[in-house]
């Protein structure tokens, strides 16, 4: 016994159609209806014949995703990381000279996100400073609480909530918190002459933060809205 197989099946039916259209509408209709013809598939398992074995499958289904959830790998918690010293810096990476780089593409990023406003200031300027992020700044102590901490200077490595974390130009890490502190930023802005050119010397603009209307995360400070406000320590 000879099986026919799928080309046999479509020259006959090439056949066929050439019998009973022209050439090109043969064609067309062999390749539209025959060749490309889709396939609908059936569901390989059919409904369940009775509520019972609804309930049966369901419960199997729930105990499936239960121990696939199960198996997932948990996040690592916000002590597990602070036990495992994520958030530290080695005693090996505590130089100055490794944040230098970080240093100057923060000033890159805050003269793009200032733009004119760099060398007029303002309302829209501290608008803009209020929701940057600081990691890379070069910050200055220059008023505190504790008076010891005036004249620190250096550049953030963690702009947390309540503190800022610098590494100093003698490879020191000093935590500094926000709270009580008055932080000096100085932000180099090219001088641009009336023809359209850069000067080689520079201005800069200087700006303060006040850190207790600043205790807020990096990532905060980007989607919230401040309004202006008088301040009871001014």
């Amino acid at each position: 016994m000879i099986v026919p197989t799928k080309k046999d099946h479509q020259s006959i039916a090439a056949d066929l159609l050439n019998r009973a259209f022209e050439p090109e509408e043969a064609t067309k209709i062999l390749t539209e209806k025959v060749i490309q013809r889709p396939l609908f598939l059936c569901p390989t398992s059919p409904p369940p014949a009775d509520a019972r074995r609804a309930r049966h499958l369901a419960a199997k289904r729930a105990k499936e995703q239960r121990r696939a959830k199960a198996l997932k790998p948990k996040p690592v918690s916000a002590t597990q990381r602070k036990k495992q010293g994520l958030y530290q810096i080695p005693k090996e990476g505590q130089k100055y000279a490794l944040f230098e780089p970080l240093h100057n593409l923060w000033l890159g990023y805050i003269r793009e996100i200032l733009g004119s406003e760099v060398y007029t200031g303002g309302e829209a300027a501290a608008a803009k400073l209020a929701s940057a992020d600081f990691h890379g700044a070069g910050v200055e102590v220059v008023r505190s609480g504790c008076v010891s901490r005036v004249g620190i200077k250096g550049i953030v490595v963690k702009d947390g909530k309540f503190a800022f974390e610098m590494i100093t130009v003698k490879n020191k890490v000093k935590v500094v918190p926000k709270e009580g502190t008055i932080f000096r930023v100085e932000v180099p802005v090219p001088v641009i002459t009336k023809t359209g050119e850069e000067e080689k010397k520079e201005s800069r603009m200087v700006f303060e933060l006040h850190g207790d209307q600043f205790q807020f995360r990096s990532a905060d400070r980007a989607t919230r809205k401040f309004r202006a406000h008088f301040s009871k320590t001014l």
